[in-house]
């Protein structure tokens, strides 16, 4: 096939060439120096020959062994259907006033064209000269006619590779009275999309004029239309020039869509749809019944007649095409490399571990998983070793892989952190789910369920046994008044899935709370757990407090058996609310809206936007293979096939977005109180807690740079109130995205500066602060299972038990604490999850780490930017600083693992620190 290409390219590249030349020459685009570069132009068969073999890394990419060879007609058609389109072109060029020179920044891509390994027909298409043509729009109306004025095109010639970068270049002659360029028109002539990153314009007198773009764009042949891309400059609706006015709400418009037919790989639509696509006749969870934010619509078929409001399911989920990950990123990590990975590891492990109820034998085994591994089959039956290069192992002297796990730091500093109830404490403000503590205010702790459904509201905790285990601290009325009890409360959420769970095979679930205490050294210390099973079965209901008495053998052993339940129940929420719901699912309908409502030059747009890069593909990827019936949440998290459900629930019962800011987030929990006089205007109840302490200096450096942007751009409260496209997307994320929370009256309006800094702020902080601080730390305290066991498979051993059952315990509870935990496969699937969720992409753009083109170009918006940029630094240091202060117990101390997922900034891997721009995995 290459000696084809260099025979079909060595015929016709002399008459070609003088065609080309006479092409350019009659349009005015013909560059000599560029020509020069080329060695197809200028007919050098040493150059063809170069191309067609090993082609230099600094101009052309490899051609891929096995491609079709070059259709020659096809070739000659395109190159006649560009002259014919330029003749055109050359027409409509007046003598020129000023010489204006386009650099266009075309990015490599894995599979795309002029990728590592590019196909034929593209390097064809660039040598002949056949790449894209620019139009230049012109950013006002024409003064005398209120008409547009005429646009300018050029064809963009191939000039070289830098990098991972493809350059063109265009020339084109303005006249005096065009005036300033507010858009380029891009025309695709490949056979396939590109990649395109920015355009930069050189020529004026004024300086450069940049367009940042940073998408793909179709090729012609697709039929889609052309791309319009506008300057870095940002308008409010208002201020929109005259001739930009039409393109601006024309853009606004192909992004919407009709509402109609299927989406298609390619597609630019936003809109919106319920979560109708996770399979297996769950229930649709949007709506009256079951409340939820709304997911991108996808417009697939809907399943069958006995389902009817389900939607099918399908090898790809739709996400529009630039919410899609870059190639480079799908090629080296991503949950794209995790779907791969668990449809090889799952089958792999099921073949290895037969018995999918098969627990860990001892601890030791457990152990094993990171000392020795475990044995699969070879790469050739598997190709692990591709999707999971971390974790598997393999050599040429043995003959299978081995999966094996990397040590957590947690157990790598201390290999009995799981076991204590400090570190079970300490997790609480410290650990991957800092942020559902609560403290505890009135007594007697009373639930809100029927009690004639679920039994009994008031607690079994009970105010004697309260104060027999503070005896020496306080009294119960002191520790309340004194804000001296806390509580994990998974009651009133879990209870109502009790009895489905509980008809599940190898599964248990209770209701629990769990209660702890301040002690004087700033360190929380567990007092009680209760444990709660409604009337069941004909059974009334069934509830225990347990307590960490030592004093016991079999007490202490029960209050093991009951923190694993609690841990379970923590885990599963922890999933489920503090990272899918709260981050994830409630953030896709501000995407949605931006994309809308927003033009793509509101200054509101392009400070959100790298705060939402690829949030839609993640989301649709777990709609595929984590979030679906019998996808990784539903096998291994409790309560299993109710997972969703459950959210739901939890979502209509307690979501709101006032709440969702971290200072209104530690109010509302009481676990601080607004004091205008404290250093971010909340006084912490409990002063060491790591999530809050550095969350609140992320939270004051977001909320800084939000107010400096926002005023730069809105002067006063009017100009706020009157922003339509504001004022839409607003109104959109509310009564659409959000919609069965539409009649809340928390929903805050956006009438002010103050408004839009704190509603964009809070997105900025869930995103980023939020997101970073319940995702990184996953592996680190999830990789070994026993310290976060993500369901209980077996009841307590006092719940009702068997004679059988009640021996084992006794005899040998290590043996039956592990039968509660989960089995084999579900601990490593889990494990492998979590160690790619946990990790850090190679091209992760952090907090505050690099800036946007528009915030770039502004000089006060830049400034801005530097401040915020080097807050993130001393944040770093002052992060540094208390991890290394002993006084801070919570953070610091003998095994301890230091609180850093709040870090502005990290390496690529795992590494449990780094605050992205967005929730990118």
């Amino acid at each position: 096939q290459n000696l084809q290409l260099t025979l079909f390219l060595t015929n016709t590249s002399e008459s070609l060439k003088s065609k080309m030349q006479s092409l350019h020459q009659s349009t005015g685009l013909f560059n000599p120096s560029t020509a020069t570069e080329k060695p197809f132009l200028n007919g050098t068969g040493a150059g063809i020959a170069s191309l067609a073999t090993r082609p230099s890394p600094t101009k052309f990419s490899k051609v891929v062994k096995g491609t079709n060879p070059v259709n020659p007609g096809r070739v000659r058609q395109s190159g006649a259907a560009v002259k014919a389109i330029l003749g055109g072109l050359a027409a409509l060029n007046p003598l020129a006033a000023v010489k204006v020179k386009a650099v266009v920044t075309v990015k490599q891509t894995v599979g795309g064209f002029l990728a590592d390994t590019v196909l034929v027909p593209n390097t064809v298409a660039d040598l002949l000269g056949t790449s894209m043509i620019l139009e230049l729009i012109p950013a006002e109306l024409d003064p005398k006619t209120g008409k547009p004025k005429p646009t300018v095109s050029s064809l963009a010639s191939f000039a070289g590779i830098n990098g991972t970068e493809i350059k063109y270049q265009a020339s084109f002659g303005l006249s005096a009275d065009f005036g300033t360029v507010g858009a380029v028109r891009i025309d695709n002539l490949h056979i396939r999309e590109m990649f395109l990153k920015d355009i930069v314009l050189e020529g004026f007198a004024t300086g450069s004029v940049n367009i940042e773009c940073e998408s793909w764009v179709p090729a012609k042949i697709s039929g889609k239309p052309k791309r319009v891309f506008f300057t870095t400059k940002s308008y409010l609706p208002s201020d929109t020039p005259t001739g930009l006015k039409k393109l601006r709400t024309d853009e606004l418009v192909v992004l919407r869509g009709s509402g109609q037919g299927e989406r298609k790989k390619g597609d630019r639509i936003y809109d919106y749809d319920v979560y109708n696509d996770l399979g297996n006749a769950r229930p649709v969870l949007g709506g009256k019944e079951n409340p939820y934010p709304r997911r991108c619509r996808t417009g697939r078929p809907r399943s069958s007649k006995s389902n009817p409001e389900d939607e099918t399911r399908a090898l790809y989920f739709y996400v529009p095409r630039d919410e899609e990950f870059s190639e480079i990123k799908t090629a080296q990590f991503g949950v794209k490399t995790l779907y791969s990975a668990l449809h090889a590891l799952v089958p792999t492990l099921e073949t290895i571990l037969i018995d999918p109820k098969l627990g860990f034998p001892h601890f030791t085994a457990v152990n094993n998983l990171f000392d020795q591994g475990l044995n699969l089959p070879p790469y050739s039956q598997t190709n692990l070793v591709s999707f999971l290069p971390t974790l598997i192992r393999n050599s040429a002297e043995a003959s299978n892989d081995v999966l094996q796990f990397e040590v957590p730091p947690t157990m790598d500093r201390n290999s009995f952190f799981w076991f204590t109830d400090e570190e079970f404490a300490r997790q609480t403000l410290a650990g991957v789910n800092p942020c559902t503590i609560q403290l505890i205010k009135e007594w007697p702790i009373m639930g809100t369920l029927d009690p004639a459904v679920y039994g009994p509201q008031e607690s079994g905790i009970t105010k004697e046994l309260i104060e027999k285990e503070i005896r020496g601290y306080t009294t119960l009325d002191d520790a309340i008044q004194q804000k001296k009890l806390f509580m994990l409360d998974y009651h009133d959420v879990l209870l109502p899935f009790v009895g489905k769970t509980r008809e599940l095979d190898n599964t248990t679930l209770y209701g629990s709370r769990t209660v702890f205490y301040l002690c004087p050294a700033g360190t929380l210390r567990p007092l009680a757990i209760e444990l709660t099973r409604p009337p069941l079965d004909g059974k009334p209901q069934w509830k225990k407090v347990y307590v960490p008495n030592y004093s016991s053998a079999t007490d202490v052993w029960l209050w093991r058996f009951a923190k694993a339940h609690v841990l379970s129940h923590d885990s599963a929420y922890h999933q489920l609310i503090s990272h899918w719901l709260r981050t994830h699912c409630c953030t896709e309908p501000y995407i949605i809206a931006a994309k809308r409502q927003l033009s793509a030059m509101h200054p509101v747009h392009r400070l959100l936007l790298p705060h939402f890069r690829y949030t839609m593909e993640i989301n649709a990827l777990a709609r595929q293979a984590l979030i679906n019936a019998g996808g990784v949440i539903e096998s291994n998290f409790a309560p299993l096939k109710y997972c969703m459900q459950a959210s739901s629930a939890i979502y209509g019962q307690s979501w709101r977005f006032d709440k969702e800011g971290l200072p209104h987030d530690l109010i509302n929990r009481g676990l601080a109180v607004e004091d205008p006089s404290a250093p971010h205007g909340v006084k912490l109840t409990i002063e060491d807690y790591p999530y809050a302490n550095d969350g609140l200096l992320i939270w004051d450096s977001i909320k800084t740079w939000v107010t400096d942007y926002v005023n730069q751009y809105y002067p006063d409260s009017q100009s706020v109130s009157s922003d339509a496209e504001l004022q839409a997307w607003w109104s959109e994320v509310r009564n659409q995205g959000h919609e069965d929370k539409k009649d809340e009256p928390w929903w805050p309006t956006i009438s002010t500066q103050q408004d839009l800094v704190e509603v964009c702020t809070t997105i900025i902080w869930v995103v980023s602060g939020h997101h970073a601080a319940v995702n990184f730390g996953q592996y680190a305290f999830g990789g070994y299972f026993p310290n976060q066991p993500t369901t209980a498979r077996v009841k307590m051993p006092d719940e009702d038990p068997t004679e059988d059952e009640w021996k084992l315990f006794i005899e040998k509870p290590e043996l039956a604490l592990l039968a509660t935990l989960p089995s084999q496969i579900q601990a490593t699937t889990v494990m492998t999850v979590l160690d790619v969720l946990s990790a850090h992409a190679p091209d992760e753009e952090y907090l505050g780490g690099l800036i946007e083109p528009a915030w770039r170009d502004d000089p006060n918006v830049k400034a801005a930017f530097e401040k915020f940029n080097g807050r993130q630094k001393e944040i770093e240091g002052e992060i540094d600083a208390r991890n290394a202060d002993s006084s801070r117990k919570n953070r610091s101390g003998a095994g301890v693992y230091p609180y850093e997922l709040l870090k502005p900034f990290s390496e690529s891997g795992v590494t449990g620190k780094g605050v992205p721009y967005s929730i990118s995995i």
